[in-house]
């Protein structure tokens, strides 16, 4: 039989049917696909076989004709095969084979040369983290996880670590040190997440467990911790604002924004924008690098307005008209001037987040990025924007509203409970649309 009886314009034109194009090339065309396929009778079985040779376009006669002729290409290749006595079929799936043999030894190897949780960490680290960080905050990264997870849970396989057992594992750390318990966290998250792209491992163990640890760790009495059980917040916030000063305001400041001790005292007038009701702070002053906004409540821009006029430059100046801002200690005196000897400026930022876990405002994607965490990065792609912002301007909102000891409400005006979620005005839109 001739070969090359198919035209482009044949192959497009055809309804469901078999188009002989010769020497034993069909084009199959039926409704959803059109494939190439060879028959022949194999010279080892000597029974006749259908050799799938791939797809054959359809979209246009230009490639329709492109693929045609990928097809024919193959199929001569696959009768050259015939003629030497193979059966193009069992060469095939014979090199398939052999690839995924490879593949298989590969993902071994690299298993192997992963081995526990701690080598890969390590290695994770040297890869990524050293070329990044100062020598002394590389050398902080890797300390975090290997002197405060055990050992005997460091030295496991990475692949046989469960959600559950690391769950487990974290508790006791988050409950000890809540601060370095959520960098361990943070950290131990990445490396899977880089053991994943690696395929070491199938699934984070660590994206399940987020809320559940939020849960578990704020459960617990923070009283002989840094961070200030934040039941005990309004009536704290009451005496703060009766408190005179500079370092009072600023330190409102701090628990009103949920901001870090040195981002609230060096802030300039600049980063204000009254009318958006932001703080924009430069990705110089962020510990993760990254321009981070907040997102300001009445009360906020209240403590703003009142401390308009002292510095042409910074909103919290040192009392002792050096112009620089005030120092660390200010903010410390501060609450021991209030009786507040085991609670430390920077715990107020545990405070917000347990408060925002523990009663279920807001979603952790919106709790992590007031937080200004490094998981935001991965939110804000999640979300809509103007929803995930939207989120946010309620969170805040709400957080002002409970430290100053008034009630938390949905966007209907209904009271939030400790079992309720609050409902943030896009999505009660969306629901009422």
């Amino acid at each position: 039989m001739p070969r090359y009886l198919l035209t482009a314009k044949q192959i497009v034109a055809a309804r469901d049917r078999d188009l002989v194009d010769g020497e034993g090339l069909i084009v199959r065309v039926k409704e959803t696909s059109c494939r190439a396929v060879l028959r022949f009778t194999s010279p080892v079985s000597h029974k006749r076989r259908e050799l799938g040779l791939g797809l054959v376009s359809r979209q246009s006669l230009q490639a329709a004709g492109e693929t045609l002729v990928a097809a024919r290409g193959a199929a001569e290749d696959a009768r050259r095969l015939i003629r030497d006595g193979l059966d193009p079929i069992e060469v095939r799936d014979a090199k398939r084979a052999e690839v995924r043999a490879k593949e298989e030894a590969e993902k071994a190897a690299t298993k192997e040369a992963a081995g526990s949780l701690r080598r890969f960490a390590r290695n994770y680290h040297e890869e990524h983290v050293e070329p990044l960080r100062s020598t002394r905050h590389a050398q902080q990264w890797i300390n975090s996880i290997e002197r405060n997870v055990p050992g005997i849970f460091l030295d496991r396989p990475i692949d046989s670590i469960t959600p559950l057992e690391l769950l487990d594992t974290l508790v006791p750390i988050m409950r000890r040190v809540p601060e370095t318990g959520s960098r361990i966290y943070r950290r131990l998250s990445t490396v899977f997440d880089a053991a994943v792209i690696g395929g070491l491992v199938a699934a984070n163990p660590a994206g399940p467990i987020q809320r559940e640890l939020r849960r578990r760790v704020g459960q617990v009495e923070r009283t002989n911790y840094a961070a200030m059980d934040y039941r005990k917040l309004p009536a704290f916030v009451k005496r703060l604002q009766a408190a005179p000063g500079t370092a009072a305001r600023c330190l409102e400041f701090a628990i009103l924004t949920g901001a870090r001790t040195t981002e609230a005292l060096n802030t300039e007038w600049s980063e204000i924008d009254f009318e958006a009701h932001t703080w924009t702070v430069p990705f110089a002053r962020m510990k993760a690098g990254q321009r981070h906004v907040v997102y300001l409540s009445d009360r906020t821009l209240e403590v703003l307005e009142a401390q308009y006029g002292h510095n042409d430059q910074l909103v919290f100046p040192s009392v002792t008209g050096s112009g620089k801002p005030m120092s660390n200690m200010s903010l410390a005196m501060t609450l021991r001037r209030l009786g507040e000897k085991q609670v430390t400026v920077h715990g107020f930022r545990a405070s917000f987040s347990t408060w925002a876990y523990e009663m279920n405002i807001a979603t952790p994607g919106a709790i992590e990025a007031s937080l200004a965490h490094r998981e935001r990065d991965r939110v804000t792609a999640a979300y809509n924007r103007a929803t995930f912002i939207a989120e946010r301007r309620a969170l805040m909102t709400c957080w002002s509203s409970f430290v100053e000891g008034r009630p938390v409400a949905r966007a209907d005006g209904t009271p939030v409970t400790d079992a309720a979620v609050i409902r943030f005005p896009a999505q009660e839109a969306k629901r009422t649309g």
